[in-house]
This record gives structure tokens, sequence and C-alpha cells, in this order.
């Protein structure tokens, strides 16, 4: 093109034989990491899709307890009847408990706040008696209410959708296949009882009962849908990209092989832990914005900012741990697999998974996200008994690698600097043999030949120069591969008197 004339100078065709060898080696590497890295996506697609695969077919893991306080109620034989044909791998466990067991509806309440089971169902004591006396008319018909029969406990706030289908959806499919069994069993009792002439005891006999819930933590506003996928991405990518940062200002600063590393160790930290304190704030703040109507308070607000906060620095210090101890060509694939297996970890509950992707126990995704439901739902979601010992333990190992990996970047530091160092003095050495050898050479000749001579001999010494400069590279590559600094940016702002401040602030 001609706003590039220079694109096709000095150009060599892409079968010349020599860089046949390089384009061997070239097609050979570009196939060989085409491979691996549609190896390691396939691999990845695999596992997060396996996490889901007939996730419908595990919906009998989630159990849910019926109390009929209405013994030997026709609505409890109603109930029980339906859930015998709805009963299977597609419905969630219906576990039937005695009213003595659970004496009251808080009761269940309390089982269901604890996780003991997914939810609770129960019928009023007294139900089946109000019906039947609704359906004879009168005072009896016009207080009836139908809301008053049969009821729902659960809690929106874990796994919003999944509650909102697999839970609630099912109870809701439970009452209604009760209200048919309830028609089919008491259908000609209930209209030799019936009061044809009142016609609210008509509405009573065809609509008998509303399904009634309560929910522990109604959660409804559209951004629930992000809260255990994007806002836990996001947060894994906006550390990994200070992360980068901060190696860029090493980097400038040539801080590694300059400071004490306590006191790299000491700056690093802080100005991590500042920068999550921020971030987590904000990703806080941005939930609290959009929550909504969901009935959340602010001292709710701080330990979710604190939570956050805690997760941002610890995944802050693994992916860092991970650059200390990788190769940097395989830092891209452990970052985007450390983000796959968080978010898998708690894309769904793990009772609707195979019992394989259990061990994301471990994973500080699955540790925050049921911490951060047992503070939206006001305790209802006690995992904290393993939730925060995985998140502190995994802080604590973060801060200890972390600082073994400081010393371990300044001994290498050195080293590279100690290489790079006697690369050069090599190099000038050379340069000065030739040029010693180029005076020689000129005393001896001074015809008109010296000319060729001079030219012959500078071409060589910039032969021998530029063999050193590759030795130098390498020397300098080798350095690099024997500790991995960490991905590092170039910074997006700095000071004009960067280049030469960096020379002369830190010594």
């Amino acid at each position: 093109m001609q706003g590039y004339p220079k694109a096709h100078r000095n150009r060599i065709h892409g079968s010349d034989k020599s860089i046949q060898k390089s384009r061997i080696v070239f097609f050979r590497a570009a196939g060989l990491n085409f491979l691996l890295l549609q190896v390691l996506f396939l691999g990845l697609f695999c596992y997060i899709f396996g996490s889901i695969w007939q996730q419908s077919d595990h919906i009998h893991n989630m159990n849910v307890v019926f109390v009929d306080y209405d013994s030997g109620g026709v609505l409890g034989t109603a109930v029980r009847d339906a859930y015998k044909t709805l009963q299977g791998n597609t419905f969630p466990t219906l576990e039937e408990a005695t009213p003595e067991r659970f004496t009251t509806p808080g009761d269940l309440r309390e089982e269901v706040c604890k996780i003991h089971y997914w939810a609770a169902i129960y019928i009023s004591q007294g139900a089946s008696e109000r019906l039947a006396n609704a359906l004879l008319g009168g005072i009896a018909t016009s207080t009836y209410n139908r809301s008053n029969a049969l009821t729902f406990i659960w809690n929106e706030a874990i796994y919003s959708t999944i509650m909102d289908s697999d839970i609630s959806g099912s109870m809701t499919s439970l009452s209604s296949a009760a209200r048919i069994a309830y028609a089919a069993a008491n259908g000609t009792g209930a209209l030799q009882i019936l009061n044809a002439t009142d016609p609210t005891a008509i509405s009573v006999f065809a609509n008998p009962w509303q399904l009634s819930n309560i929910n522990i933590q109604p959660t409804t506003q559209g951004s629930r849908l992000i809260y255990n996928t994007l806002v836990i991405i996001l947060i894994l990518i906006q550390e990994f990209f200070y992360l980068g940062t901060i190696n860029g200002l090493n980097t400038e600063f040539k801080i590694y092989h300059k400071l004490y590393p306590h006191r790299i160790i000491a700056v690093r930290n802080g100005i991590s832990l500042a920068y999550t304190l921020c971030g987590s704030l904000c990703v806080a703040g941005a939930i609290w914005a959009f929550r909504g109507n969901w009935n959340v308070n602010y001292n709710q607000f701080g330990l979710t900012w604190a939570i956050f906060w805690l997760f941002a620095h610890l995944n802050f210090l693994w992916l860092d741990v991970f650059t200390i101890w990788t190769p940097h060509q395989y830092i891209p694939t452990i970052f985007i697999t450390w983000i796959v297996f968080n978010v898998t970890s708690i894309l769904i509950p793990f009772e609707l998974s195979p019992r394989f992707y259990r061990w994301g126990y471990a994973m500080p995704a699955h540790a925050v996200y049921q911490t951060l439901t047992d503070i939206w739902s006001s305790g209802c979601n006690p995992r904290l008994n393993y939730a925060l010992p995985v998140l502190f333990v995994l802080e604590v190992l973060g801060l200890l690698l972390g600082v073994l990996g400081v010393y371990r970047r300044c001994h290498y530091a050195v080293i590279a600097e100690e290489a790079a160092e006697a690369a050069f003095r090599d190099r000038v050495a050379v340069a000065m043999a030739f040029e010693r050898n180029l005076v020689d050479e000129r005393r001896k000749n001074a015809t008109g030949e010296n000319d060729d001579i001079v030219a012959q001999e500078e071409g060589k010494l910039g032969d021998v120069i530029r063999s050193e400069d590759r030795k130098l590279q390498r020397q300098q590559t080798k350095a690099t591969q024997d500790c991995n600094f960490g991905p590092s940016f170039s910074l997006a702002f700095k000071e004009n008197s960067l280049d030469s401040d960096s020379n002369s602030m830190l010594e």
C-alpha cells in the first residue's frame, strides 16, 4: 500500500531455501500450540457443560420436608396422591415428617433456614374441616381463606434462579396435582354437600385452595442472574490486570534488584490491599445500587464489602503465585482454567451436578458465594463452618507463597542483571579487540587496498557484535525462564520523568 512504502523492502519469498529450516520450525510450533489450545478449551467446555449435564435428572437430590398438621384430612391424602404421580428424578424428594417432630410452622422455617431442607410444605391444622364447611355455604363460606390451607417455605436468595424453577415451580405443580387428586377422590362427596345456590360455595368447590409461600429472603431483582457468574469473573479479571500493572511498575523501576525483599513484600501487599479494598467497594456498591426492592440493609452491605475484599485479595495473591511458579507461556492457560473452575463451583448447587464436581468445595468462589448467601439472607445459609476456613487458609497460603516468591524473584533478578553486565563487558572487549586489529591492518596497508580491508574488518566486527547480542538475549531469556516475573503490562499513565527517575529514586 502506498501509505507504507517500506512494507515490501528487503523481503524474501516464502519458499526461499535460506528460511526452509525456520519455516519448518515455525509451522511445527504453530501446530503444536494449535493442538494444545484446542485440547485446553475442549476440556474446559466439557468440564463446565458436564457440571450441568442432565441437571433436571438430579432434582430428586433436593429434599423437601412435608408436614400434615391436618392429620387424617382429605388435603393430606390429596398431596400424598399427587406426589406419587410426580415422584421421580425430575422432582424434589418429599420427606414426610410428623407434627410431633416439627410442632409449628416456625420449626419448619428454622429447618429451611439451617438448610437441612431446600424447602418445607405443610397443611394447616383444620384445613380439611374449613374446606368442607365452606362448601355448605353461609358464613363459613364468606370467611373461608383459600391461602390458609397449603403453604411452603423457601429461601429465594440461595441460587435464586434454581429455587424459582426447581423448588417454587415444583411446589406449584404439586399443589395443582393435589387439587386434581382431591377432585378425583372427593368430588362425589363434595358435590353431595355443596350448596349449589351459593355462588361463593361453587367458587370454593372449583378452586378449593391457593398455594401460599413464606419466602425467607425474596430475591427477584434482575441483577441476581450474574451474582454467581459475571461478578466473580470480573473480579478475577480485575485482579489479573492490576497484577500485570504492578509487575510493570517493578520492571520499569527495576525494583527486584534494588530494594530489600522485605520492603518489596510490604509495599506490594500494601498496594494490593488498597486496590482490592477499593475494587470490592465498587463491586458491593454496584450490587446495592441496582438491588431494586431487595430487602437488604447497610450492615449487610458492610459484610458484603468485607467478604468481597477478602476474595479479591486472595485471588490477587494466588494469581501472583501462579505467575511465580508457572512458566510464562502457560500463564494464560492457568488463568482461564482458574476462572472456569471457580465459576463452575457456583454455577448450580452441587446437588444438581455429578458427585465428581464436589471437589469444588475447595474453590474460593464457592466459599465466598456461600458466605454471601448467608449474609444476604440474614444467616439462613449457615455454611460458614467450612466457607470461612477455606477462604482464610487460601489467604494465608497465598501470603506465604507470595513472600517466598518475592525472595525468588529478587535472587534471579540479580542473576539476570549480573549476566547482562557480564555479556555487555564481553561485547565491549570483543569490539575493542577488533578495533586494535583494524588499526594494525591500517598500518600494514597504506595503499588503496586499505579501504577494502577496512570494510571487510568492519563487516566482521558487526557480525561478532550481533553474535554477542544474541548470546546476551539468550542469557536474559534463561534468567527469565529460571524465575518468571509474571505478566507485565505497560503503564497506562506515567510521569514524563519516569525514565530518569527510575534510575535514581530507588538508589
